[in-house]
C-alpha cells in the first residue's frame, strides 16, 4: 500500500486540537456574527485569484512564437 501525500496542514505540524484552539480563538476575535461575511470575503478572494490566474495562462498560451530570439531583428 502506498503512503498518503503530506497533506498542507500535515507539513506545518497542525492536527485536529491545534485547529480546534485556532478556531476559537478566530470566534473570539471576530464574533459569531461576522465570520460568515469573513468567510465570503475569503472566498470570492479565492475565486478572484483563480481566476487571474487562468487568464494569465491563457495569455501565455495564445501568445505567437514567431521562431526568432529577443535581439535579432
Amino acid at each position: 500500500m502506498l503512503p498518503h501525500p503530506p497533506t498542507l496542514l500535515a507539513i506545518f505540524g497542525l492536527g485536529t486540537t491545534e485547529l480546534i484552539i485556532i478556531l476559537v480563538i478566530i470566534m473570539l476575535l471576530f464574533g459569531g456574527a461576522k465570520l460568515p461575511a469573513l468567510a465570503k470575503g475569503l472566498g470570492q478572494s479565492i475565486k478572484e485569484f483563480k481566476k487571474a490566474a487562468k487568464e494569465d495562462d491563457d495569455k501565455d498560451e495564445k501568445k505567437p512564437d514567431t521562431g526568432q530570439k529577443p535581439g535579432n531583428n
